[in-house]
């Protein structure tokens, strides 16, 4: 799935490099050979009306010889000549033919040459543009760790000054104002906190550092202790979260940590689209080959065209709610693909969306 919003990888630059020379290559070829085309025709006319007018002569000749009355003989004597003019006619040809050829064969390795020379250049551009790029992708990278590795620090900070807030918040009016308050900061603190990860996940994919540690676990343990971490939530906006599972474990082979971030990326939009008194339902199904994970909702659902680009970078709702940056539905659908596995949407606008992903089997 193309990602418009990211720089194209060095494989694609290197493909798109590849084709846009096949494109020049075939295109040079298309205009040499129309070039030695109308050249030959333009070599063939000539000859065509030279010995045109030079049988047109030698009619004219003939035709003088015989009102002067000629002998037989010289008669024979003229069509040797000729024969031996038309013999040394035909090698002029061949010579010219072989001059043309040898100087075609010169032109084109002229203009290969030439090519090459361009192609060398900007094969040293790239590379150095691609050296300048890491470094740049490296300082970057590094700028980023030390900066949310601080943010982080402090963050945490807040965490446990809002924590005593909470454990001492007096039982009165005011103690419920200040409660409630320290909520909501806890809150935007998490949210910072799943921000900061984000962007490091985004990091590390470009980079090619992102992995996954895959274990032998139970799906059915990860779908239960998501719907527990997101039921508070749903209940202050009073939709109802269920997990639909069946009473067997779901054994599959699977980064524990990662499928929750999975889940928890599918259950955060589904109950930001879903409105009051609605409903999110988490499904696990072991199939023949594939373990398939589902979260639905009674949301306001996706446009039929939007269905592929929100799995993109930085793809956000049109709707009101438009908070974040876009990159949970681009993160789960990288830690899906390092499992093996696919991810999916379906929706109707105003019914709701589902959205699908599958683990591979345990063993498998």
């Amino acid at each position: 799935m193309a990602d418009k919003h990211s720089r194209p990888t060095r494989r694609e630059t290197d493909s798109r490099l590849g084709s846009e020379r096949r494109k020049t290559d075939q295109e040079l070829a298309n205009r040499v050979s129309s070039e030695e085309v109308e050249a030959a025709q333009v070599l063939r006319t000539a000859r065509d009306r030279a010995e045109e007018v030079l049988r047109q002569a030698r009619d004219r000749a003939d035709e003088k010889l015989v009102r002067n009355g000629g002998w037989p003989f010289e008669q024979r004597g003229i069509e040797d000549e000729r024969r031996r003019e038309d013999q040394e006619l035909q090698r002029e040809y061949a010579r010219a033919d072989d001059l043309a050829q040898g100087r075609r064969r010169e032109r084109a390795q002229l203009v290969a040459s030439l090519l090459l020379d361009v192609r060398l250049e900007t094969d040293r551009r790239l590379l150095l543009e691609r050296a300048d790029a890491d470094e740049i992708v490296a300082k970057r990278d590094e700028f980023l760790g030390m900066v949310s590795h601080d943010l982080r620090n402090e963050l945490a900070g807040v965490a446990m000054s809002v924590a005593l807030l909470v454990r001492n918040a007096p039982e009165d009016d005011a103690g419920g104002k200040l409660l409630r308050a320290a909520t909501n900061i806890q809150r935007i603190n998490l949210r910072m906190s799943r921000l900061i990860g984000d962007l490091l996940d985004v990091v590390s994919i470009e980079a090619g550092k992102f992995t996954v540690v895959m274990e032998d676990d139970d799906v059915r343990r990860a779908v239960n202790e998501s719907v527990e971490s997101f039921q508070l939530i749903a209940s202050a906006k009073e939709i109802t979260l269920a997990a639909e599972t069946t009473g067997e474990p779901i054994p599959a082979r699977f980064d524990y940590q990662r499928i929750l971030q999975v889940l928890g990326n599918l259950l955060t939009n589904a109950l930001k689209f879903t409105s009051h008194a609605g409903r999110v339902t988490i499904r696990a199904e072991a199939r023949p080959d594939e373990i398939r994970v589902s979260v639905a909702d009674t949301g306001s659902g996706i446009a039929p065209e939007r269905l592929e680009s929100i799995f993109e970078r930085f793809s956000q709702g049109s709707g009101r709610d438009r908070k974040g940056l876009g990159l949970g539905l681009f993160i789960a659908t990288r830690i899906v693909g390092a499992h093996g596995g696919r991810i999916w949407a379906e929706s109707s606008v105003g019914k709701g969306s589902t959205f699908h992903f599958t683990l591979p089997r345990q063993g498998g």
